[in-house]
């Protein structure tokens, strides 16, 4: 396992949505997924609760359920359900499953893994599954005897967990707040922008209020091709100056060392300005963390999948500062700062000094709260890592924070309706926060789960 300091964890989490330019597998692969318009939706919802692999997309997807696919998705599907704790239910009898792989027995097995609860099942798995709005069916009817695709039995697999969640009012709460005014109302979720499948499904509470607002704001739209283009552009050196001629020689021989340990080409990172290539390499020592790649945490991001969620519900995205605005940020950095960033995550990937844990059990606090909706438990977390007020740091809050709530002022001032906004978490909790300025404005800034 690859190990960083408390300050390179720091430094990735608080700018890994805007290094991060990832979208879906089913975005990225060369051949296109063979999947139901109506099903991509739940599909992508589903896909962040862990049940099934990505590459199960290009492989049959639509064609009948192998046994073993089949037995790998309820058994995860069971552990889901499972990780609610729910009371047993001591009536419980079993549907009969015969292992036949049609729609009617998958129906039966899903329903055998939420009856076990006390969850008033009641003793018929088609009625209870229709009844929750599982099993949908079309005008073919609910063809029970038919067998069933993969495409099948991830829906059912999904709906049944969402379903679940919502029933007995669990799901994770996030950090979160309401302002408004009188005729505007703004829900505002502090995110981490990476995830794990624990935080998956959210709680019906939270879906609720975004799927009601008529918009999505977030700090940059990551999903905008032109903005990562320009992105991309300044992150680079374009009049042939490369990254040794920039930092000094004692910095460029650790780069080099890093390379070779990671098992990069230096010369890929030959063109790469300071602030860029520190990021990416720490978001590549968070590799296997968590049993997941970077890529994999950065898409189960929660930013991500309210980008995504509005993208396919087709809600307007507005964006707090903007991708190149972002860009500029960065690139504005002295060369004294960008060295220091960079020297820093450069030494927690050489000599980590058994920090491994410590950075982990930080981040996995971070997860557990926002899970809880633990807004007290984030914050003492997330002000143990703050360190002295660097010219990064600085960079990062501060003025960014009384920027984007001046924004927020003037969606409330000047528009009318009920919206949804995603920033950092960070950029409620630090010190002179947004919640700080807003308040400063005039504003009430409540709990959203009061």
């Amino acid at each position: 396992m690859k190990k960083m300091t408390k300050h390179a964890l720091a430094t990735a989490l608080g700018t890994s949505l805007i290094f991060t330019s990832v979208v879906p597998a089913i975005q990225a692969q060369e051949v296109t997924p063979n999947i139901s318009n109506w099903a991509i939706e739940t599909l992508n919802e589903g896909e962040k609760y862990g049940i099934f692999p990505l590459e199960w997309y290009y492989e049959g997807f639509r064609t009948t359920i192998s046994t073993e696919r089949l037995n790998a998705l309820i058994d995860l599907t069971e552990k889901k359900i499972a990780n609610l704790n729910l009371a047993k239910n001591e009536q419980f009898t079993p549907a009969v499953v015969k292992g036949n792989s049609t729609r009617g027995d998958i129906v039966n097995r899903l329903y055998n893994i939420v009856a076990q609860y006390d969850v008033e099942a009641g003793n018929n798995s088609v009625e209870y599954l229709q009844q929750r709005q599982v099993l949908i069916g079309s005008d073919k009817g609910l063809m029970l005897d038919e067998l069933a695709s993969t495409q099948d039995a991830v829906i059912l697999a999904v709906r049944l967990i969402k379903d679940t969640y919502a029933l007995t009012e669990q799901g994770a709460k996030g950090v979160a707040w309401v302002v408004e005014d009188e005729d505007t109302k703004i829900y505002l979720l502090g995110s981490i922008h990476l995830g794990i499948p624990d935080l998956y499904p959210f709680n019906k509470k939270l879906t609720d209020a975004f799927n009601e607002s008529e918009g999505l704001f977030v700090e940059a739209n990551i999903l905008d091709p032109e903005g990562m283009s320009y992105f991309a552009e300044k992150a680079m050196y374009s009049d042939g100056t490369t990254i040794q001629e920039v930092i000094s020689e004692e910095a460029y021989s650790k780069l080099e060392k890093v390379a070779e340990k990671l098992e990069i080409s230096i010369d890929e990172l030959a063109i790469q300005k300071p602030w860029l290539i520190s990021n990416q390499l720490s978001l590549l020592t968070m590799d296997d963390s968590f049993g997941l790649t970077y890529e994999e945490m950065a898409m189960h991001g929660i930013d991500m999948q309210f980008l995504l969620s509005a993208l396919l519900q087709q809600k307007p995205i507005y964006e707090l500062e903007g991708t190149k605005a972002q860009a500029d940020l960065f690139d504005s950095l002295s060369a004294e700062a960008q060295e220091k960033e960079l020297v820093s995550v450069l030494d927690s990937i050489l000599e980590p000094k058994g920090q491994t844990e410590e950075s982990i059990e930080l981040l996995a606090s971070w997860f557990d709260s926002w899970k809880n909706g633990d807004v007290e438990g984030f914050k003492e977390s997330f002000t143990e890592m703050e360190g002295e007020p660097t010219e990064f740091n600085q960079m990062l809050f501060g003025k960014r924070d009384e920027e984007m709530a001046k924004k927020i002022v003037s969606v409330l001032e000047e528009d009318q309706g009920t919206y949804f906004l995603v920033v950092g978490a960070g950029h409620f909790l630090v010190d002179k926060n947004i919640r700080y300025h807003l308040e400063q404005s005039g504003y009430k800034v409540v709990p959203f789960y009061e």
